[in-house]
């Protein structure tokens, strides 16, 4: 009898990581992680190079093929799972036109307004299940047409980072429902692209890929990409979905009203529902579900790890590979509070609660005595802290969540679970597999995808819980007023973020 592996590439916003996991015993063998870097040209500006994407999936495969002794021909399905909300234009035969535009990418703002003049907000919610906001695909697409006119006439296809990765694979320009809500250009309900919106803006409709269920079988390894990875030529590649739908299913989140939390570069609380969630005020929004049918609700925001990790290049600028573990304990060794010292994590923008590309990053309270421990105990209370305003957005909504299932790299760190269970008053749980459960999400969706699982339910067996850390009354009621604050900050600073997004951008004067 045949053993059958499976293979998931995730590309994240630092790299790549490729895990290989035992379709019969439910297990990861192991993984492999290249990174990669990301440009910021501009302030508000995040690129990444396709051709590092490419070099990332050859390698991790050829490495972990190599590592595990696992036959080629053993492995059933390829599947993925990549950050959401991006642009790659490519031409008819699959060259990228230039470095991709990525998620946390803030310039379309001027882009973002004219998609509200085409389109009512109140009604583009309702149709995408996206607010308006430039780190959509539409607006960022819109960018490109207005500055670089020649390059999107060549365009034939836009392409996210998952999907750029299944076209080096199999010859193939598709996408998937979880990555296509993402782009505030598709019918979240009706599950197709919004072809009356898409002219509307004046785009070219050709250039959006084909759009299927998480779970189809889009192509096989060719010839070439067999030589370059390692791969047979001829296995099975399934198109995955965007991490959030990913990273839903590899937390165990498959039944209505089940939560969880993810804490990687970005950070959101997302809810598994059978029907979208609408906001009033539009703080969160809602994706495609990898399962058909159900959709994910969440509040996502910009920088957490992304935030820790700016702090450790700010102390530790010649580099440490102990940086993050000795952060930890010196925040470790601060009370709640950090002395009185409050951080606004909004070092690119924000999305939830406040949808503010112009929002900036701000350490509030300095005084002599702080010092990196109260810098690094402040970062973790920002993070958490915006996560809140987050989960008070969720439960106005009459979602319920009884506890916090985190995952993603920042669920390592014990002071953060810590910080996050007395912020938010819940109960931390953890998986066994903390950061490959985006992964697991695509690996599901592939073992589905090739009939080696029934359907979803199969996280049942695959995602093992642990309870980790409960919230302590006292420091919960600390952070309570502390909330409270750091909202009045945000607001007290608002004004000002919109001055300094006009002189940053050589127009002092222009914004009043």
């Amino acid at each position: 009898m045949t053993h059958h592996y499976l293979l998931a590439h995730d590309l994240g916003t630092t790299g790549n990581k490729a895990t290989l996991f035992d379709a019969e015993e439910g297990v990861a063998l192991a993984s492999i992680f290249e990174s990669y870097p990301t440009a910021y040209p501009q302030p508000g500006w995040a690129e990444q190079y396709p051709a590092d994407w490419q070099r990332a999936i050859w390698q991790c495969t050829r490495r972990l093929l190599s590592q595990t002794g696992v036959e080629s021909g053993a492995i059933a399905a390829v599947s993925f799972s990549g950050h959401m909300q991006g642009v790659l234009l490519v031409d008819r035969q699959g060259t990228p036109l230039g470095r991709a535009i990525i998620w946390a990418d803030q310039r379309a703002t001027a882009q973002a307004d004219f998609v509200g003049l085409v389109c009512d907000a109140q009604a583009l919610y309702h149709l995408t299940g996206q607010r308006l906001s430039p780190t959509y695909t539409a607006p960022k697409v819109l960018w490109i047409k207005e500055h670089y006119p020649r390059v999107y006439n060549q365009a034939y296809k836009v392409l996210q980072a998952k999907d750029y990765a299944a076209f080096l694979l199999t010859g193939v320009f598709a996408t998937d429902y979880s990555d296509a809500s993402a782009t505030l250009l598709f019918d979240l309900v009706g599950r197709r692209w919004a072809s009356d919106l898409i002219a509307a803006l004046g785009l070219n409709g050709e250039i959006f890929p084909e759009v299927h269920p998480s779970t189809t079988i889009i192509g096989h390894v060719t010839p070439a990409a067999a030589s370059a990875s390692g791969l047979m030529a001829g296995t099975p590649v399934v198109i995955g979905g965007g991490d959030g739908a990913c990273a839903t299913v590899g937390a165990g989140s498959v039944r209505e009203g089940e939560a969880y939390a993810y804490l990687g570069s970005s950070s959101w609380i997302a809810v598994t529902t059978r029907q979208p969630i609408y906001d009033p005020q539009q703080r969160t929004f809602t994706l495609a579900h990898l399962i058909p049918g159900f959709y994910c609700s969440l509040g996502t925001m910009q920088a957490a790890g992304g935030a820790y990790e700016w702090l450790e290049r700010l102390l530790y600028p010649e580099g440490n590979a102990q940086a993050l573990q000795t952060m930890d304990t010196e925040a470790a060794s601060i009370p709640a509070g950090a002395h009185g010292l409050l951080f606004l994590p909004y070092l690119m923008g924000e999305r939830s609660p406040y949808w503010n590309p112009r929002a900036r990053g701000a350490l509030v309270g300095l005084a002599m005595p702080h010092g990196q421990a109260e810098f690094a105990r402040a970062v973790l209370e920002g993070v958490a802290l915006n996560l809140g305003l987050i989960l008070e957005a969720l439960q106005a909504q009459k979602v319920q969540i009884s506890r916090l299932l985190l995952i993603g790299g920042g669920a390592k760190s014990a002071v953060w679970r810590q910080i996050l269970a007395d912020v938010l008053e819940l109960p931390v749980w953890l998986p066994a597999l903390t950061t490959e459960a985006t992964a697991l999400g695509a690996v599901v969706a592939g073992g589905v995808g090739v009939g080696l699982f029934a359907d979803f339910s199969v996280v049942d067996r695959l995602v093992c819980l642990r309870e980790a850390e409960q919230p302590e009354p006292a420091r919960h009621q600390h952070y309570a007023a502390l909330l409270d604050l750091f909202r009045q900050t945000y607001e007290a600073l608002n004004p000002i973020f919109a001055k300094l997004a006009g002189l940053a951008a050589g127009k002092p004067g222009l914004e009043k």
